[in-house]
């Protein structure tokens, strides 16, 4: 299936630390299939949520480098991108995050993304854990089952 399909339909997506860090970074083979929702994104066609937990994970490696450029580039894509809100995690996406963590035994930071992503009226999770395929609150979708759209 191709990203297009995947997204069709969707008006807002959830953003996990795996897309941003490949759009940001240009890392191949995922570069192009997040190109094509960052493009949405810049077209104001599809808005974004995404998280601290995001934020933070994605600096973790720029911070280890010392790259100030690339900090940056996080920072100002997940804080003030075109179409993208970075959320906060507050009480109610900690008592979410508890009942998704009790269910389906995730990770507590994977179970606040996801309570950000329902919490946010996300149609859409996009990450590359595939683990979280199981999640059946919101559609996961997972950038390795996902192709480039076609030129």
């Amino acid at each position: 299936m191709t990203i297009v399909e995947a997204m069709r339909g969707v008006t807002r997506v959830f953003l996990d630390t795996a897309p941003v860090i490949y759009f940001v970074e240009r890392i191949s083979p995922y570069h192009a299939v997040v190109n094509y929702v960052f493009d949405r994104l810049d077209a104001g066609t599809l808005k974004a949520s995404t998280s601290p937990i995001t934020l933070a994970e994605c600096l973790i490696g720029a911070y280890q480098s010392g790259d100030t450029e690339l900090q940056f580039d996080f920072y100002h894509l997940i804080t003030r991108g075109p179409s993208t809100v970075c959320g906060y995690v507050d009480y109610l996406a900690g008592r979410q995050a508890a009942e998704l963590r009790a269910k389906y035994g995730l990770s507590l930071t994977d179970a606040l993304q996801l309570a950000m992503a329902m919490g946010g009226a996300c149609e859409a999770f996009l990450t590359n854990d595939i683990a979280l395929k199981r999640v059946t609150e919101v559609r996961v979708l997972v950038l390795q089952e996902l192709e480039a759209p076609s030129e």
